[in-house]
């Protein structure tokens, strides 16, 4: 079988919504969901590691039976911090901790506590289901509100296509071709792309696309609230 490690990277310093990735969602901190995911889906990780730089974050992510082997360097915590060196420091110190070559690594941010287990073992199976090799697996939503038939621009006072023609009275339901956005619950990608390449993306992408009630990623505070009054309502 791959060595994948599923990664949840869990920075302290989060500014749009101070101390996210442990604020409490139908009364469970918010990380929380991400590794119970991971860990209901832990037959396909060789480990299920947090990456922090936030003690209370290591240890409640400890607390919900994450692992959290080492604490993010400073470097890699700050504002402008980037998700791929975090991705290659954890990559790094995986394999020479273990003594193994790792062979992907599934990005899981805290943000998307919708996506399940299930989800997990899809994208992961993607990796197998075609003659093909590709570079990664990403996770999509398809758009409506969102659509580029939607987008406009402003030239010389007048309202103007941003890149496709709307035909007035046209149903959303008939845009097309479809659309979709990525929507940060899963970025699974090769080892080797990671590391030699720099890259998260790759050049060859299978999408795994996911309905808009998995899709819900957490950037605002309403965001927060959203999740929080969904998660309610489901536990009922």
């Amino acid at each position: 079988m791959d060595k994948i490690l599923a990664l949840i990277p869990a920075r302290g310093g989060s500014k749009g919504v101070p101390r996210k990735n442990i604020r409490l969602v139908n009364d469970k901190p918010l990380i929380a969901y991400t590794i119970d995911a991971a860990l209901t889906a832990r037959e396909v990780f060789c480990r299920v590691i947090v990456s922090t730089d936030d003690e209370e974050i290591a240890t409640i992510s400890r607390e919900y039976g994450a692992e959290v082997p080492f604490m993010r360097p400073a470097e890699l915590a700050g504002d402008k911090a980037r998700s791929l060196p975090v991705i290659q420091h954890a990559i790094k110190w995986v394999e020479q901790s273990d003594r193994v070559h790792l062979d992907w690594v599934m990005l899981l941010q805290p943000t998307a506590p919708m996506r399940t287990a299930e989800d997990i073992r899809a994208a992961v199976a993607l990796t197998h289901s075609t003659d093909d090799l590709c570079d990664s697996v990403i996770s999509v939503m398809r758009v409506y509100a969102h659509h580029p038939i939607l987008m406009k621009r402003i030239e010389n006072n007048q309202l103007l296509p941003f890149c496709m023609e709307e035909i007035e009275g046209t149903r959303r339901q008939d845009y097309q071709p479809p659309a979709y956005m990525r929507n940060g619950a899963i970025y699974l990608t090769r080892r080797n792309v990671l590391m030699n390449r720099d890259s998260i993306w790759g050049e060859i992408i299978r999408p795994y696309e996911m309905p808009a009630e998995r899709s819900l990623n957490v950037d605002d505070e309403l965001d927060l609230a959203l999740v929080d009054l969904v998660l309610r309502k489901q536990s009922i």
